[in-house]
C-alpha cells in the first residue's frame, strides 16, 4: 500500500506546481507537430500523385524543424517564452495554411514546377515556425522545482511525463491523420493541426507557469567556454542516436510490411513500440534514486541494443509485434534520462536552447535513419535495413558510457 501511495504522490505534485489545466493543454498543444509531417506527406501525395514531391516536402518540414528548433529556444531565452511562442504561432498558422493552398493548387491544371516550389517553400516555413511545446514545457518544470528539497524525484517524475506525452503525441497524431484525412478529406489534418496551433499553443503560451523561466538579455548572459558547450553536445548527439533508431525502425518496418503484402500496416507496428516506450518512460518517476542517470542510460542502452536484435526473427506480423513492443521498454527511460541530464548541464540562461536543441537531434537523427535504412532496405531488404537501429543503438551506448567517462572528471 506504501508502495501504491509513493507512486501516487510523485505525480500528484505535478498539478500542484503548474495547475491541474498545464498538462493537458501541453499534451493537446504539441498534437500539431505529430500531425504536421505526415499530414503534409498525405495531402500532397493525394493532390499531386507524386511521392517524389510529397517527400520532398515532408522533409523539408523536418529539416525545416530541425533548424528552426534551436533557434526558437535561444530567443525564448533572451525574450521569455510567452513573447517566442505567441509569435511562432501565428507564424505557424500563416504557414501551415499556405501548405493547404499550395497543395490544393497543385490538382489544378497546368499545375507544374512552380506549384511543387510554392509546396516545398510552404512547408519549410511551417518546420521552421513550428512552437517548440515539449522542450519549453521541460524547460518550465526545471523553473518550477528550482530550490526545492525533493526536486530530483519532482524533476524525474516531470520528465517522465513529458516523455509519454511525447509518445503518445507522435502515436496519436499520425493516427488523427489518417481518420480524418481518409475518413473526410485530406486537407483536413493539416488544417486541423493549425486551428489546435492558433487555440491551444496559444493558451499554453499565455499560462502562468511562462514565468517559471526567467529570460535573460543578452548583455547580462554569462560566458559560455567551449568545453561547457562540448558537454552539451554529448547528449545532443546521443539524441541524433535516437532519431536515427526511431527513422531507421520506421525504414525496416515500411520494407517488412511490405515483404508480407500489408505496406499500410508499417505504422501500426511502429505504434507497438511506442506503446510500451510511454509505459516506461512514466514509470521512471517511482525507479530508485540510487539507479542515477548515468547509469541509468548506460543500463537502458545496453538493454535495448540486445532487444534491438530480436527484430531479426520473426518471421510474421504478430511475431514482430511482440518484438517492437520488447524494444520500446528501454526507449522512453532514455529519453526522459538524456533530457534530464541535458537541463542538468545547460549552461544558465540556455535551458530552453539546449532543449530544443535536443528535439532537433531526433528531428535530424530521424530523417538520417531513414535515408540510410531506406537505401539498405532498397538493396538488402528488412534484414539488412535492421542493422541502422540496431548501430544506433550501439552508437548510444557508447555515447553513455563516453557521458558517464566526462562526469567522473
Amino acid at each position: 500500500m506504501s508502495t501504491r501511495v509513493s507512486v501516487l504522490s510523485r505525480y500528484k505534485v505535478l498539478p500542484d506546481l503548474a495547475g491541474a489545466a498545464f498538462l493537458p493543454l501541453g499534451l493537446l498543444a504539441r498534437l500539431p507537430l505529430a500531425m504536421l509531417t505526415v499530414g503534409t506527406l498525405t495531402l500532397v501525395a493525394v493532390e499531386s500523385a507524386s511521392y517524389a514531391l510529397a517527400g520532398v516536402a515532408a522533409g523539408a518540414v523536418g529539416i525545416g524543424s530541425a533548424i528552426g528548433a534551436p533557434i526558437l529556444g535561444a530567443l525564448a531565452d533572451r525574450a521569455g517564452q510567452k513573447k517566442v511562442l505567441l509569435i511562432a504561432a501565428a507564424l505557424n498558422t500563416v504557414a501551415v495554411t499556405a501548405v493547404v493552398l499550395a497543395a490544393l493548387s497543385l490538382s489544378a491544371a497546368n499545375s507544374g514546377d512552380q506549384a511543387g516550389g510554392a509546396v516545398v517553400v510552404a512547408a519549410l516555413l511551417s518546420g521552421l515556425t513550428t512552437p517548440q511545446v515539449g522542450p519549453f514545457a521541460r524547460a518550465r518544470w526545471m523553473g518550477l522545482t528550482e530550490g526545492r528539497t525533493l526536486r530530483a524525484l519532482e524533476l524525474d517524475a516531470a520528465l517522465s511525463y513529458e516523455g509519454t506525452a511525447d509518445e503518445l503525441t507522435f502515436v496519436l497524431g499520425p493516427a488523427l491523420v489518417g481518420l480524418l484525412g481518409a475518413g473526410i478529406a485530406p486537407w483536413l489534418p493539416l488544417s486541423t493541426a493549425a486551428f489546435l496551433t492558433a487555440t491551444f499553443v496559444t493558451a499554453f503560451a499565455l499560462h502562468p507557469t511562462a514565468s517559471a523561466v526567467r529570460p535573460i538579455p543578452r548583455h547580462e548572459l554569462p560566458a559560455v567556454t567551449l568545453r561547457e558547450w562540448s558537454i552539451v553536445l554529448v547528449p545532443v548527439a546521443a539524441m541524433v542516436a535516437m532519431g536515427t533508431f526511431f527513422g531507421g525502425t520506421q525504414a525496416a518496418l515500411t520494407a517488412f510490411a511490405g515483404e508480407h503484402g500489408s505496406p499500410d500496416l508499417a505504422g501500426l507496428l511502429y505504434a507497438a513500440l511506442g506503446l510500451t516506450s510511454a509505459v516506461a518512460a512514466l514509470s521512471v518517476a517511482v525507479w530508485p534514486p540510487a539507479f542515477g542517470l548515468r547509469l541509468r542510460w548506460a543500463v537502458c542502452a545496453g538493454c535495448m541494443l540486445v532487444f534491438s536484435l530480436s527484430l531479426f526473427a520473426p518471421h510474421g506480423l504478430t511475431w514482430m509485434t511482440g518484438a517492437l513492443l520488447l524494444v520500446g521498454i528501454p526507449v522512453g527511460p532514455i529519453m526522459v534520462t538524456v533530457f534530464g541530464i541535458g537541463g542538468r548541464i545547460a549552461p544558465r540562461g540556455r535551458t530552453g536552447t539546449v532543449m530544443t536543441a535536443l528535439a532537433s537531434g531526433i528531428v535530424a537523427g530521424t530523417a538520417l535513419g531513414a535515408a540510410i535504412g531506406g537505401q539498405l532496405a532498397a538493396r538488402g531488404g528488412t534484414a539488412a535495413a535492421l542493422w541502422a537501429p540496431v548501430a544506433a543503438a550501439g552508437a548510444l551506448l557508447a555515447l553513455g558510457a563516453g557521458a558517464a567517462v566526462v562526469r567522473r572528471r
